[in-house]
């Protein structure tokens, strides 16, 4: 039995489908059990990642974990996972971390929360696996009602290079840790085949579209506000623009072989990704 946490994620439901493809047994944790949408197969128990009690209830039969937290609370929902999985026996904890918790000069909030809850998976005792992807594809999908409502993609830093990675390809080398042995105590620092600024993406979503595209940089503050206004609380914005800000830096746009060394396939690329969810993109016409 594999326990999934953040199962209803971008990368959570990517592994979750490969994992019930490979015919084991899947648990997977929500708030709210009644709109996961899972596949037909999944248990889905609530639970929620700063509910000891509850992770414990959940950790009843589980063989290994992926643990997937988010936010200010990473430190302390990592810890209380890690000792529900240590109390309960399991075998095996891999962890969704970030790509720059490896850059010993990221000091922005998001890799120092991923050290933090790093540091607490490993202090559990029980063995883990950290997977650091660099940046994900999924995010270009923030641009989808600009490119619909404007022709265009409106984002900060544009001289920035990431080398983002399809988060399906982040749930493969995800699901080899926990379905495969030798990957205890193992870093896998993901990236896709490219590093790509935000010009350059706009570039291949309008080719993949058939549509011409702008790409309009805008300040960070400008940026920052945006957030907000989608909801977004003050110091999760700050992380936020921090973190795009350091597409910036070099660390961010290094290629690095994991995905196909892990899964023995070469990782997709940002038009593959973009094929795949063209109609993320596109206005639905209801007749």
């Amino acid at each position: 039995m594999i326990l999934v946490t953040g199962a209803t994620g971008t990368v959570g439901r990517e592994l979750v489908g490969q994992l019930l493809a490979s015919g084991v047994s899947v648990r997977a944790t929500t708030r709210r059990p009644d709109t996961t949408g899972l596949p037909d197969g999944v248990e889905v128990v609530r639970a929620d990642l700063g509910d000891p009690d509850a992770l414990a209830a959940a950790m009843r039969g589980v063989d290994r974990v992926f643990l997937l937290s988010s936010g200010p609370e990473i430190p302390t929902h990592d810890a209380n996972l890690a000792h529900a999985a240590a109390r309960a026996g399991v075998g095996h904890l891999v962890k969704l971390s970030s790509g720059r918790t490896g850059d010993d000069t990221a000091t922005d909030p998001i890799p120092t929360w991923h050290r933090a809850g790093e540091r607490a998976v490993r202090d559990s005792g029980v063995a883990w696996t950290m997977v650091r992807p660099l940046g994900f594809m999924a995010n270009a999908l923030h641009w989808a009602d600009s490119i619909r409502d404007h022709g265009a993609v409106y984002a900060p830093f544009g001289q920035g290079r990431i080398a983002v990675v399809d988060p399906h390809d982040i749930a493969a080398v995800a699901a080899k840790a926990l379905t495969t042995s030798g990957h205890e105590g193992q870093i896998y620092t993901l990236s896709g085949p490219e590093p790509l600024s935000p010009g350059e993406q706009t570039g291949i979503l309008a080719d993949v579209l058939g549509r011409p595209l702008r790409y309009v940089e805008v300040a960070p503050a400008a940026a920052r506000r945006s957030v907000i206004d989608h909801g977004v609380p003050d110091e999760m914005a700050d992380a936020i623009m921090a973190l795009r800000a350091t597409a910036l830096e070099a660390f961010t746009s290094v290629v690095h072989p994991t995905v196909e060394r892990i899964t023995a396939t070469p990782p997709r690329s940002f038009r593959e990704w973009t094929e795949n969810h063209r109609d993320h993109f596109t206005r639905v016409v209801v007749a």
